[in-house]
């Protein structure tokens, strides 16, 4: 069973709420994390605690239980020449690293002549997340 401390690997599809799939393992590796150590979203490891090898189980988890509402303040203005010159376009995806090192996913939303308007909020903030896992071995 899923219990703290097992090592569990999982088959997983997570879609949002348009029915658009955000992403998923299926038919590639599983996804192996110790439970109870906080490796996934805490609400999704407690929806899987108690499930057996080859049990399902279909997770619903709004924004507060999934990578957050979409703050605001998340949302800066910078200086052009602090983007690299390759990624200064809308959409473009860039990682930074916050005061404690932590990589921090940050994604261009807007381009000025004089500026560039970065968003550091997760790329899912803000949605409800739908995941269908599956648990392939626990150990």
């Amino acid at each position: 069973m899923v219990q703290d401390g097992k090592r569990v690997s999982i088959e997983y599809t997570l879609k949002l709420d348009d029915g658009s799939t955000a992403d998923t393992n299926v038919g590639r590796e599983p996804l192996t994390y110790t439970q109870g150590q906080g490796q996934i979203l805490p609400a999704l490891e407690n929806a899987l605690e108690g499930l057996a090898v080859d049990d399902s189980k279909a997770v619903t988890l709004p924004p507060e239980q999934g990578y957050g509402t979409v703050d605001p303040e998340r949302v800066q203005t910078v200086p052009v020449d602090q983007i690299p010159e390759g990624a200064r376009e809308v959409g473009a995806q860039l990682v930074a690293a916050d005061e404690q090192g932590r990589r921090i996913p940050v994604r261009v939303k807007e381009v000025r002549d004089d500026a560039i308007v970065v968003d550091l909020n997760h790329p899912l903030a803000g949605e409800t997340l739908h995941f269908d896992v599956k648990v392939v071995e626990i150990q």
